[in-house]
């Protein structure tokens, strides 16, 4: 017994997807994400200017899903922040490819909407690579 749940943890570890996105890459492509999502650190330093229409993505990895103070959310994302769920790489890329599938996944309401009005069709990995380098050092953040 012991020989076949070492297999399957074995098996199922194989089978995880491996992230790997290229953060040059995606700060090259995060000039789409500009017009609605700045990147400002919290003493004000500008990483990236952009729009406000969306949150301020500034530590964005590391960070539970709606949680930016002042930024009003649709509710269905504010439902999955509101279980704790934070974000990592591989769920950010998954939100940007579609965000309404995202959200239909993790709170089973087929109506959910998301504020995000577009998807972003190619470089999500790059871009949530781009995002993570940008976060605070987790000494920082752990203060």
């Amino acid at each position: 017994m012991k020989t076949s749940l070492i297999a399957a943890l074995a098996t199922l570890a194989l089978a995880a997807p491996v992230f790997a996105g290229d953060a040059a890459e995606g700060e090259e492509n995060f000039k789409k994400c500009k017009a609605c999502h700045m990147i400002v650190a919290p003493d004000g330093t500008e990483i990236y200017k952009g729009g406000k229409t969306g949150p301020n993505l500034y530590g964005v990895v590391g960070r539970q899903v709606a949680s930016v103070e002042g930024f009003k959310y649709k509710d269905s994302i504010v439902a999955v922040g509101a279980t704790g769920m934070v974000w990592d790489e591989a769920e950010l890329a998954a939100y940007m490819a579609d965000p309404k599938a995202w959200l239909i996944e993790k709170t089973g309401d087929a109506k959910a909407k998301s504020g995000m009005t577009h998807k972003q069709k190619d470089h999500q990995e790059d871009i949530a690579a781009y995002l993570a380098s940008v976060a605070p050092a987790p000494e920082a953040a752990a203060q």
